[in-house]
């Protein structure tokens, strides 16, 4: 099963065959508090140097998030969306818990978004899945609801049958436009979270043929050096059945494992994905050498 997402000018495959999609996370101003200021004044510039960093370490597309606090989200979720598709032809995944939000971004968007995220909750669905149909986009959704985030990965497959049944029984949303999120939760917290986190992601692979993504700095959060925690868990989650994830594209130890992935996996034909990064690498570090 494959989700097709674009741009105006570029499409983008998660699944089947394809190689992994890196979803750059760094679009955010969560936890980030110069951001946070910069959006309340209206500033998008640190949006360009963002999306810079992120192209240049092999984002596929690119999470757009504006949630600062005391600031216009709306607002500025328009002008992110046609700043950044001014910039790059990458596929964009629009993150708000807002439906106004989620509006004005797929009212500016050129091409076929991903929502991020619907749950199962009945009152969510109920109010983004009729905004991501009549737009034509694609959405994630999360296996909780109204009781709880479920730690048993059995119920986290019933409530995503659940959500697709709503989605594509009563809203007619095609099933490979929705991307379940799994649930990844910090490891710091509890160290059998990313079992269930694995067994849930072979569950929907192997039941429902779905394509799934998750928030992959969620895994290691208050541990410490978590670039080496993402680097081992990404494989693991791939090899289940994981087809994206929203992951720092600036960090080369977390792109690397994934490109690996990909060539173990027979998902780079002859190694040549993998063949052309190393050589680009070589060619970067050699070139301040040769000025």
């Amino acid at each position: 099963m494959e989700t097709v997402l674009s741009s105006a000018t570029r499409e983008l495959r998660i699944g089947g065959e394809n190689p992994f999609v890196i979803i750059g996370e760094r679009i955010n101003p969560t936890g980030r508090k110069v951001f946070q200021q910069q959006l309340r004044a209206g500033d998008l510039s640190r949006v360009e140097i963002d999306v810079a960093q992120q192209v240049a370490g092999g984002a596929m597309m690119l999470d757009v998030n504006m949630g600062a606090p005391l600031a216009d989200e709306a607002e500025l979720m328009t002008r992110a969306v046609r700043l950044i598709q001014g910039l790059t032809d990458l596929p964009l995944c629009l993150d708000s818990s807002i439906i106004e939000v989620l509006e004005a971004g797929l009212a500016a968007y050129e091409g076929k978004a991903l929502v991020n995220s619907v749950t199962a909750e009945d009152e969510r669905l109920d109010a983004i899945l009729p905004l991501v149909k009549r737009h034509g986009a694609a959405v994630i959704a999360l296996p909780n609801d109204e009781e709880e985030i479920p730690e048993d990965p059995r119920r986290r497959l019933e409530l995503t049958r659940k959500i697709v049944d709503v989605a594509t029984g009563r809203y007619g949303i095609p099933a490979e436009d929705i991307v379940i999120d799994p649930l990844a939760m910090p490891i710091g917290a509890d160290t059998t979270m990313v079992l269930r986190t694995l067994e849930t992601i072979a569950l929907v692979h192997d039941e429902l043929g779905l394509n799934m993504t998750l928030g992959a700095s969620n895994v290691s959060f208050g541990m410490p050096d978590r670039a080496s925690i993402g680097a081992a868990f990404l494989p693991m989650a791939i090899r289940c059945g994981l087809t994206s994830a929203i992951m720092d594209a600036r960090s080369p130890e977390l792109v690397r494992a994934v490109k690996a992935a990909d060539l173990l996996l027979d998902r780079d034909s002859w190694g040549a994905a993998w063949i052309a990064a190393h050589r680009a690498t070589a060619r970067a570090q050699q070139a301040p050498a040769a000025t």
